[in-house]
């Protein structure tokens, strides 16, 4: 674990698993002691659990994708299964060729997503976990996270859907509670300020990098920070971001 930023107790993050997600999911990451995966989430369509973004061939960006079993709108992430049978994997890899002229890491990218899609999972909670303790091996964080599913709070009713959070990070003996920037008007800080564990929100900064085009796209998948970048570059760019203290006041971690 993360040394506790000179704190009583861990600085927590709570998040769904998504699908090699953009930088600012590896940001709040980098910047928090402790993980929860929120794999007991209904699980909601059209998001970035089976989903991500790259460049497209020729301008703008594209989707790479993961093919899931139908299942009831209920259902929670950690019960939703991959259509294992369909080629996915190769139709990914076909999305990446034309990385293949542009980006100068992409030998050790592909050979790297190749290494980590050999396991055999069968659910996208599973294999989205995986992708994100692999990734971070590669780009050099340290990654501690523990199963929401497996946690006390888990069998917890709450309220409102911001305890969540405010829970978990009871349950943990948190001394704050850090997000992503989305639920800065979402979340009510009088709660967390009550239970005496401190409530801020990473909002990266999305600065450009070398993409090789007139063009930059911001807010890819992890996979084409990895493409361009050296672990030790990504490393810096992490740290490029901005912590919002509640709804009061800000500061940058650098």
């Amino acid at each position: 674990m993360n040394a506790y930023h000179g704190k009583a107790g861990p600085r927590l993050a709570l998040m769904q698993p998504y699908f090699l997600p953009y930088i600012g999911y590896f940001s709040l990451i980098s910047h928090s002691d402790l993980w929860v995966v929120f794999d007991s989430a209904q699980f909601m369509k059209g998001g970035w659990i089976e989903r991500n973004r790259v460049l497209h061939p020729i301008d703008g960006w594209c989707y790479i994708k993961v093919p899931l079993v139908k299942h009831p709108i209920s259902t929670r992430i950690l019960d939703v299964n991959i259509r294992s049978h369909e080629p996915w994997r190769e139709r990914l890899f076909a999305q990446l060729v034309h990385y293949k002229k542009l980006a100068p890491y992409y030998a050790n990218v592909t050979a790297f997503l190749k290494d980590a899609f050999d396991a055999n999972i069968t659910g996208i909670a599973a294999l989205n976990l995986h992708l994100l303790v692999r990734c971070c091996h590669y780009i050099g964080i340290p990654f501690n996270y523990t199963l929401f599913s497996a946690s006390p709070v888990s069998a917890m009713a709450v309220s409102d859907a911001d305890e969540w959070g405010l829970q978990t990070a009871k349950a943990f003996g948190a001394s704050e509670y850090i997000n992503a920037p989305g639920g800065i008007t979402f979340y009510d800080s009088s709660k967390y300020e009550h239970a005496g564990i401190s409530l801020s929100f990473l909002k990266p900064r999305l600065n450009r990098y070398n993409q090789h085009r007139v063009d930059f796209v911001s807010g890819l998948s992890i996979i084409d920070i990895m493409m361009f970048n050296e672990p030790s570059t990504i490393r810096t760019l992490l740290d490029d971001v901005e912590l919002i203290r509640g709804e009061i006041t800000t500061r940058d971690i650098k």
